[in-house]
């Protein structure tokens, strides 16, 4: 197990070696175990989560229980609503659940105006990372606003080859429904749709991008 300036220097290299110092001092390494939900929608943040090893999956919980998958949070990234939310002393709008055993380093928030003001790779880190998320959610509204739920899912699959580094995706029907805010039915009909098409084959483990 690497310590947490192991984790920053691996991961986080654009931070200052003083930065680093600092963080290694202050921040809480916490393992994560594949299933685990980290942050639940209601919670007080107190702290700023980077990703150190594994992957993470952000949702947003509706009125109906329901669920809709937002991004993937993987080493290097940073929860960006949890900097935001806690800044300012809210409660989360969001759930993070592992998907993988993961690691992550927990930055006390009370530190993120000092280091803001103090170093030029935090200000960056913190800057880029609400870019990066916010054109992410413009990507989920477009989705969702403008396309139909057969190209939602043709995009979905595809995000998840990109991710996970391959093109036999472990995930079921489910899963898939809970991560677009649908039903089992409709997107089990959906795959055999493409599977008809020859963009998908079927198997019983799993989907197999062509």
């Amino acid at each position: 197990m690497m310590d947490t300036r192991a984790f920053l220097d691996a991961h986080f290299p654009q931070f200052e070696p003083e930065l680093k110092a600092e963080l290694a001092e202050i921040a809480e390494i916490r393992n994560i175990p594949a299933g685990e939900t980290l942050m639940r929608t209601g919670q007080n943040i107190r702290s700023t989560v980077l990703v150190a090893e594994g992957r993470l999956k952000l949702y947003r919980e509706g009125h109906d229980e329901g669920e809709i998958f937002m991004y993937y949070l993987e080493p290097g990234n940073a929860c960006a609503l949890s900097m935001v939310c806690g800044q300012q002393q809210e409660t989360s709008g969001v759930m993070l659940k592992a998907i993988e055993d993961s690691t992550v380093i927990l930055v006390p928030v009370k530190f993120m105006e000092n280091f803001m003001q103090r170093y030029k790779g935090w200000y960056n880190f913190v800057v880029e990372t609400y870019r990066e998320r916010f054109e992410e959610l413009l990507t989920l509204i477009d989705h969702i606003a403008f396309r139909a739920m057969d190209e939602r899912l043709v995009y979905y699959l595809g995000n998840q080859r990109e991710k996970l580094g391959t093109s036999k995706l472990h995930i079921t029907h489910s899963e898939i429904a809970t991560d677009l805010h649908s039903s089992r039915e409709v997107i089990s009909r959906l795959l055999k749709k493409l599977e008809q098409q020859g963009k998908v084959k079927l198997h019983r483990q799993y989907i197999e991008m062509l």
